[in-house]
């Protein structure tokens, strides 16, 4: 039974998160006369990557959210609902509301979600007995609370399998933590535990020898491939199942005075049912140019999408250009070019004042921005800090959400495959 279209547009925006936000701007920015729409529920949009200073005492909650009204330009039709089914044969897509949108091409970056249910013992004691997360919306400011009170006892920091977003935040709040004790001279009277489900420190090796000596100054104990499995709040005792040598596996607990939780990551329950999604749930595209690989009217990008990238928002302002480029590309019928090489960002706050700043593209290859003479990303470096602190902040509420792309210009290539183009039957015209 087809579904009675409600409006037809260019282009339909599946999530006003950074990815969401930033891709409309980059196409506004090259044709302000595109008909666009957004659907995205929320009021509110929140700087994720300042979480990590909330939690260590660096900002304030508020100084990291804004209105979305104020976010969204106003040409673009805001519908406040979120997807909820997609019929990509017929260009068409039915919201929660039941509102049914039609579109020439279709951008989804709807993120990803936190599995906090896979955490037995979990959901209902987050934010309570000394378990915090600066992944919850809200909570930084209780691990900083949390991270003051303590002057003895026990630490732990967890981390589970990949993909996550931001895969150095656990150790974030860990090394801010930590050097708020050194500084209050309490840490040596602190049990600190690092419990990561991998089975290296971090994955581009470049930046392991630097963390590795903030491991040794904090005296952080390591626990690899160690997954956080259930939380018994009451007790303050937390379970895992840890990876044995002969490949088995067994529960060990752990008894906490403080908690800090990364939660498992999923794709998003509407992403995972769709005729859109991988194997594994993600929005299956091309990792160079975003274009699915099945429905070449529909692109992807920011933590939804299956590309084998870092999951950060600066891997975000990197792909907003090349979905905008390759996106008006198919619209007007020309050879998709721009292409995106893999490039995130990791700015390790290894204590307040320095920061080891990881830049990598596809197959962990360190790429960094600034010449190393100016910023040794392999070490801890007070610019670095300040690039985090003070700039990248205004960065991207006024440049990449504005669609100002600076260092971010996409790279070309001649060779893309015409058969990523436009296949017979594709409706352009959205009627």
């Amino acid at each position: 039974m087809s579904t009675q279209v409600t409006a037809s547009y260019d282009v339909v925006v599946i999530g006003g998160g950074a990815a969401g936000l930033s891709v409309i701007a980059s196409l506004l920015k090259r044709q302000p006369d595109l008909s666009i729409a957004l659907a995205e529920p929320a009021t509110e949009h929140y700087y994720q990557p300042g979480w990590t200073l909330v939690g260590g005492g660096v900002f304030k909650q508020p100084d990291t959210v804004k209105p979305m009204a104020a976010l969204i330009p106003k040409q673009v039709c805001w519908y406040q609902s979120a997807a909820s089914h997609f019929a990509p044969a017929q260009n068409q897509l039915t919201l929660a509301d039941g509102t049914c949108l039609a579109y020439r091409s279709l951008v989804v970056a709807t993120g990803l979600s936190l599995n906090w249910a896979a955490i037995d013992g979990l959901a209902d004691n987050l934010g309570s007995h000394g378990i915090t997360s600066n992944y919850a919306r809200g909570l930084a400011p209780y691990t900083w609370q949390l991270v003051q009170q303590l002057k003895q006892g026990d630490a732990i920091f967890t981390q589970p399998p990949m993909p996550i977003k931001c895969a150095g935040a656990p150790q974030k709040a860990m090394y801010l933590s930590c050097d708020h004790w050194l500084r209050q001279q309490v840490l040596n009277k602190i049990n600190v535990q690092f419990c990561t489900a991998g089975a290296a420190l971090f994955g581009v090796a470049d930046y392991v020898p630097a963390l590795q000596q903030y491991v040794k100054r904090y005296g952080i104990k390591l626990n690899m491939q160690t997954t956080l499995v259930a939380v018994d709040a009451a007790s303050q005792t937390a379970f895992f199942s840890q990876t044995q040598a002969d490949g088995s596996s067994k529960t060990i607990e752990k008894r906490f005075d403080m908690l800090h939780i990364t939660p498992p990551q999923v794709a998003p329950d509407v992403i995972r049912q769709s005729p859109l999604a991988d194997a594994a749930g993600w929005v299956d595209v091309y990792p160079d140019t975003l274009q699915h690989k099945t429905w070449p009217t529909i692109f992807a990008l920011g933590d939804c999408a299956n590309t084998p990238n870092a999951k950060t928002a600066a891997a975000v302002r990197k792909q907003a250009p090349v979905v905008a480029e390759n996106l008006l590309s198919l619209l007007n019928n020309t050879p998709l070019r721009a292409v995106y090489d893999g490039y995130g960002s990791c700015p390790l706050t290894v204590e307040r004042g320095k920061i080891v700043l990881a830049e990598f593209v596809y197959g962990g290859k360190v790429e960094p921005t600034f010449p190393k003479w100016l910023v040794d990303g392999t070490k801890p470096a007070r610019l670095s800090w300040f690039l985090k602190e003070k700039l990248l902040p205004p960065l991207y509420w006024y440049a990449m959400l504005k669609g100002h792309e600076w260092l971010a210009a996409p790279d070309y290539r001649d060779d893309i495959p015409l058969d990523r183009h436009a296949k017979p039957g594709c409706n352009f015209d959205a009627s």
